[in-house]
């Protein structure tokens, strides 16, 4: 139930659209048609799913928080094509792994890794850093080295070209004070701090695969979240 509830929440499965059967999740999971059934019903009785004579199960997207469409910033920025937003493409290649990044991707200290850069502009200023971090074997025989946007989101885009499938992100949000390259590219005071969004990206056995990075100036924005109280 929870694998599938975390696909939904993740955009696999999005509002809408059909779940595979029962036999299909019984041969994916490989469990028996009472477990499938029960986790079903649960998912069916929490809202997150609806059952349509004749037609089959349907998602319905997370209950009681539908109206909150804005996903969180890793998210978003893996799922949506790069097309879609105004943005420069500032740095791509092979770069001595930050430690926090190191740490997140379990890759040794000083390991090179390959990181993609983009700035985002809104409104014609420019509003994020967003950088894509890689194993560099990950980064191998696709467009992310181009320079150009991808007209694909970077989720879709390497499963397609590697084969790997996100699972969920581990999301955490420190402050700190902008390097000056990232204030002048940022278009911000150099007193002024930044919120930094890390977004560590792992697949079903836990296993780090990439890692998405956004900076955000303080005085510009804002984070809001929404969680069930259980």
């Amino acid at each position: 139930m929870h694998t599938l509830q975390r696909r939904i929440e993740a955009g696999d499965y999005p509002p809408g659209t059909m779940l595979p059967s029962e036999n299909q999740l019984i041969q994916e999971f490989s469990v028996s048609r009472p477990t499938v059934v029960a986790a079903l019903r649960v998912l069916r009785e929490q809202g997150w799913i609806e059952s349509q004579q004749g037609k089959g199960r349907f998602v319905r997207g997370r209950p009681a928080m539908a109206s909150m469409e804005q996903k969180r910033p890793g998210q978003a920025y893996l799922t949506k094509p790069e097309s879609d937003s105004a943005s420069e493409v500032v740095e791509v290649g092979a770069v001595a792994v930050p430690n926090r990044v190191g740490v997140l991707l379990d890759v040794q200290a000083k390991s090179r890794v390959f990181v993609r850069r983009r700035l985002i502009v809104r409104d014609g200023e420019p509003t994020e850093l967003v950088s894509l971090w890689l194993p560099l074997e990950l980064s191998e025989g696709t467009d992310l080295t181009s320079g150009e946007p991808l007209r694909e989101g970077i989720r879709e885009h390497l499963k397609s070209r590697k084969g790997v499938r996100f699972d969920h992100v581990v999301e955490q949000i420190t402050g700190r004070m902008p390097t000056a390259q990232e204030a002048k590219q940022l278009g911000m005071p150099k007193n002024v701090p930044l919120l930094a969004v890390f977004g560590a990206v792992r697949n079903a056995s836990g296993r780090p695969l990439a890692v998405v990075e956004v900076l955000l100036p303080a005085d510009r924005h804002e984070l809001e979240d929404a969680y069930p109280v259980t």
